[in-house]
């Protein structure tokens, strides 16, 4: 039988659904949670995974490749 892992991969920092939302410059709906924290250092003993980028970056990263797609598709 095959082991399956479930891993839970963050920046170490806690980032808020507000600080998210920012990011994207989205308000925030009715119903959103304020906070949402993970823990990484499962990921890190296990697969010596270590966070690269600021949420900031990840967002921006996203972003760009929603971009990306969207020229990519264009008639």
């Amino acid at each position: 039988m095959k082991k399956i892992s479930i891993y839970n991969l963050g920046t170490g920092k806690g980032t808020s659904v507000l600080e998210l939302i920012k990011c994207f410059k989205y308000p925030n709906r009715p119903g959103d949670i304020a906070e949402s924290y993970g823990d990484a250092s499962k990921a890190e003993i296990e697969l010596g995974w270590k966070k690269k980028y600021t949420i900031k970056e990840i967002c921006l990263d996203s972003w760009n490749y929603v971009l990306h797609l969207h020229k990519s598709f264009q008639c």
